[in-house]
């Protein structure tokens, strides 16, 4: 597997894989096996139902906001509730990136993508103004070599920067907004979006100096280059065209002349005057002008239009095969991913504490992962260590056989003492806990807890 040296948090592989990965790692005995394997199975599920309540909150609110919508809420909300449901989508979609451990895109780079291009030969335009929000979150800071088409059958190797995965929010103004931007066209049925509304999108495989291309407000022209090479064309055609037609240009401003009474004009144009006093031909100099001229110039829009309807294509290809998700489906996926880092995360780090020779600190024990994940798998992370610590942390519950003993006290599955070194209790006793916080997710039967 390739390594890059940008190292970042996300553990690509799957969960059951780390699980596999720890029972084939022979620190533990043939019957802690099968109790960290139902360690492991309760504390996904847990998981799953926390997530699963995050992703409650973002359908409630998303409702209103969402493009596609196939059902409408009740009773339209207020100014207030519009703005509170839109926080809470937005705060939501922040949280479940962040333990995906997605990482937001920094401005400069979106800033940079919008003055320059790598595969797509365009000038573009993004009017950020036309957003209550706008969020971009990415994955995978790497590299990829590719072959680049230059002249007929050459191709060209180029290596480009690219984002594994990105994601994007964008919050549209209202409909007002629009309508005020250009009062005098009927523009909001010429929008590709619809005001007022969230879209949310992810893809693959970006190059960094094409994510602009993922905003629906984007205006593409062409570059200098590409005026260049369609204007210069186009002169070198209608300069003979206009040689050409000159004679009855001449004639017809001559005729122009001697209605307005201006003979000593006409003289300077060295026009026979016999060709004057005869309208027909005349007439078919102006028809001929006309029908030459115009056809020059549909000739031209057609070579435009078929410029403009290229550049759309090389968008759409670029873009329809990297899409995984739109809209509502996106917050779907981030939540399994979301749900995976974060049992792959506790399960390492309860793993490492609990079959390591001597107590670890915090720093030792990321190191620990990160040295053990290299070594097992040949991949360099970041290991966000403090996170699963924080979980572990503020899993609580009872250790006790007797599911009625209300006196016995919540415990940890993980502490500190006083010298900083992190503790977990045993293999046998986590069970106990996370089956027991399992247990009590409701307590509609009305256990005191």
């Amino acid at each position: 597997m390739a390594v890059s040296e940008n190292r970042e948090a996300y553990i690509p592989y799957r969960r059951t894989d780390i699980i596999d990965l720890c029972l084939k790692d022979g620190q533990l005995n043939p019957a802690d096996t099968e109790t960290f394997k139902d360690f492991c199975q309760i504390l996904s599920a847990f998981y799953h139902f926390r997530f699963h309540k995050t992703l409650e909150i973002i359908k409630d609110n998303y409702v209103i906001f969402n493009p596609n919508a196939d059902v409408q809420p009740l009773n339209e909300p207020s100014l207030d509730q519009y703005d509170e449901m839109e926080a809470k989508v937005v705060a939501a979609f922040k949280h479940i990136l962040e333990r995906a451990n997605y990482i937001p895109l920094p401005e400069s780079i979106m800033q940079h993508a919008l003055g320059k291009k790598s595969l797509i030969n365009l000038r573009t335009q993004v009017d950020f103004n036309d957003f209550d929000d706008v969020l971009y979150y990415y994955r995978g800071d790497t590299d990829k070599t590719i072959k680049v088409k230059k002249f007929f059958f050459w191709k060209e190797e180029k290596t480009i920067d690219i984002f594994e995965r990105i994601v994007l929010l964008i919050k549209f103004k209202g409909a007002g907004y629009f309508r005020a931007k250009k009062p005098n066209k009927n523009n909001l049925e010429e929008l590709k979006f619809t005001p007022g509304k969230m879209y949310v999108y992810f893809y693959k495989n970006i190059p960094k100096h094409d994510v602009d291309l993922l905003f629906p407000n984007i205006e593409t022209s062409m570059t200098w280059k590409d005026r260049l090479l369609f204007g210069i064309p186009a002169i070198g055609a209608a300069v003979p065209l206009i040689l050409k037609a000159l004679p009855n240009i001449l004639l017809l401003i001559a005729a122009i002349l001697l209605v307005f009474n201006a003979p000593s004009l006409v003289n300077l144009l060295n026009v026979e005057q016999d060709k004057l006093r005869n309208v027909m031909p005349i007439l078919v100099a102006t028809l001929s002008l006309a029908m030459a001229l115009g056809g020059f110039a549909f000739k031209q829009y057609s070579n435009y239009k078929s410029k403009r309807i290229k550049f759309q294509k090389d968008i759409t290809d670029t873009l329809f095969f990297k899409n995984l998700a739109n809209n509502a489906s996106v917050f779907q996926m981030l939540i399994d991913i979301a749900e995976e880092e974060e049992c792959k995360e506790i399960i390492l780090v309860y793993y490492h504490l609990l079959t390591s020779p001597k107590l670890l600190n915090p720093e030792q024990l990321d190191s620990r992962i990160e040295t053990w994940m290299e070594e097992k798998l040949g991949t360099k992370i970041n290991f966000d260590i403090h996170g699963p610590l924080d979980n572990l942390q503020d899993i609580r519950g009872r250790v006790f056989a007797d599911v009625k003993d209300a006196d016995a006290p919540e415990v940890p599955l993980l502490s500190y003492d006083n010298q900083g070194y992190c503790h977990v209790l045993p293999l046998k006793d986590a069970r106990v806990v996370i089956d027991w916080v399992w247990d009590n997710a409701f307590r509609y039967n009305g256990t005191p807890l």
